[in-house]
């Protein structure tokens, strides 16, 4: 890992990364516009990143999900060159799809820890994940990834004195869900359905009184990645494995030398205490407000969160909106 003291919060300088970004990338909100939309987050992350003082090594980005390549690739580099080594995950737009169709939901955010703590699952694009708060935290272990639905929402429900029926499960709207859907149901929860965005639903399950009781399912490994550094800063929990969905995916992940069968927890996902992370609201969302603009301003929603610390920080912002 990196030897360099981090002397200061990241997460304000990372803030500054997610909302210039965000502020770009909401002028496309419902526009239909799904590549113009990628590309101006993209370069408004690019030209925002580079300026911060830091040597930034990107773990994964998300060519393999996009198949856009930008100065944001896994392996890449970004920051001044300056300061501390960082490995860095980031997505300019967690949810473009609900962005250009004027949904609600989308989030810009950027995880960062120190050189070496990230665990990389390049070129791996999709990865099963749980996800709870501090309550039940201590009670998650690896195993409980392949328990039935209905024992792992017995469990919670035990350990935060309710009863399944009150439970309420973040569960991303995908045909390969549909079985785990009707399992949740069947056990008496309800399900939180949405399209994407299983950053802002890893950090709703993993902040106490969010309305959200557990992440469950599918979604992207790059993202796994980023939520497992906000889960640790929220002190909740998570579990995940490498969950791919074709067999050319297969074949890459197992070429690289990753574990089809490895379940890993949030600390071997991301090690140590100094992990931050920084999101803005594109589009009003559960997590977060999105991003509005009057008489020449924008104005922000943030979320910044410091692991060592514990400290979560809920900020709002106006700036020039110089972007237009």
């Amino acid at each position: 890992m990196s030897l360099h003291p981090l002397r200061r919060n990241l997460g304000l300088d990372l803030v500054r990364v997610t909302e210039a970004t965000a502020i770009r990338a909401g002028r496309w909100m419902g526009l239909g516009k799904r590549q113009e939309a990628d590309q101006a987050a993209i370069q408004a992350m690019v030209e925002e990143i580079n300026t911060l003082e830091m040597n930034g090594y990107i773990v994964i980005g998300e060519e393999s999900k996009s198949g856009l390549h930008s100065p944001l690739d896994s392996g890449n580099w970004v920051g001044n060159r300056h300061g501390p080594e960082m490995d860095v995950v980031l997505d300019p737009i967690d949810g473009t799809n609900l962005l250009v169709h004027g949904r609600s939901g989308a989030i810009s955010a950027v995880g960062v820890a120190p050189r070496g703590a990230m665990w990389s699952p390049y070129p791996a694009v999709y990865m099963e994940k749980l996800v709870v708060d501090r309550e039940v935290a201590h009670a998650l272990v690896k195993e409980t990834l392949d328990a039935p639905a209905a024992w792992t929402l017995a469990m919670i429900a035990r350990i935060k004195k309710k009863t399944i029926r009150d439970l309420v499960v973040f569960v991303l709207d995908r045909p390969r869900h549909q079985d785990l859907i009707e399992e949740i149901r069947a056990a008496g929860a309800r399900v939180a359905l949405r399209r994407e965005g299983d950053i802002a639903g890893a950090i709703l399950a993993a902040l106490p009184d969010s309305g959200i009781d557990v992440l469950m399912g599918i979604g992207g490994a790059a993202e796994g990645v980023m939520a497992a550094c906000a889960v640790k800063a929220l002190r909740g929990a998570m579990v995940a494995r490498l969950a791919p969905q074709s067999a050319q995916e297969q074949r890459q992940i197992e070429e690289a030398g990753l574990s089809l069968t490895q379940v890993m927890n949030q600390d071997e996902l991301v090690q140590g205490d100094d992990i931050f992370f920084a999101a803005t609201g594109v589009t009003d969302g559960m997590l977060l407000d999105g991003v509005r603009y009057a008489g020449g301003m924008a104005y922000t929603h943030s979320l910044v969160l410091r692991a060592r610390t514990g400290t979560r920080r809920m900020i709002r912002a106006e700036r020039f909106a110089t972007d237009s």
